[in-house]
């Protein structure tokens, strides 16, 4: 989706619900909106089918599954052309360890954040991965100490709905 799709209020309802409470039942949720089960699920059908909703997800605790290192790792690649920019997008995309990509304004081109189990693990995908792709000019490295906060909840009430839940 790439153009803004008009949200009313109950649109805006819907969506903070299930960012907070994604497993919640359809009844449920209706039943928070106001709106009967059969009304509620056909926005959230539309939502889905606009691309607003762009899917659900299990939120994991890396450290339960043995993932207990978690990198931001800033990349500088040696030239900004299009082929360039595409073989390091391309090579990203196959980097299980790479959770998060995004491309950056300032000195550094993009933002990489990688979760792995180990500072061995995390030497390896450097050494292996990251410096052996072919652009990359430099690489600055960041461990994270600990989480502050962090969620996948968009800041919905900004747009002007005091009454939004979460």
């Amino acid at each position: 989706m790439t153009e803004t799709v008009t949200l009313d209020r109950i649109d805006l309802r819907l969506l903070a619900l299930l960012q907070q409470h994604g497993r919640a039942t359809n009844a449920d949720i209706a039943t928070q909106v106001n709106l009967s089960s059969s009304a509620c699920l056909r926005r959230i059908q539309r939502l889905e089918a606009s691309g607003v909703i762009r899917g659900y997800a299990a939120q994991v605790e890396p450290k339960a599954v043995g993932l207990g290192l978690q990198a931001l790792v800033r990349v500088q690649l040696e030239k900004h052309g299009r082929a360039g920019i595409d073989h390091f997008t391309d090579s990203v995309q196959g980097w299980d360890e790479v959770v998060a990509c995004y491309a950056l304004t300032g000195d550094m081109d993009y933002l990489l954040q990688v979760v792995v189990q180990d500072l061995e693990h995390f030497s390896r995908f450097l050494l292996d991965r990251l410096l052996n792709a072919a652009g990359v000019a430099d690489v600055n490295s960041s461990f994270v100490l600990r989480t502050v906060k962090q969620t996948g909840a968009l800041p919905l009430g900004h747009l002007g709905q005091s009454d939004i839940p979460g």
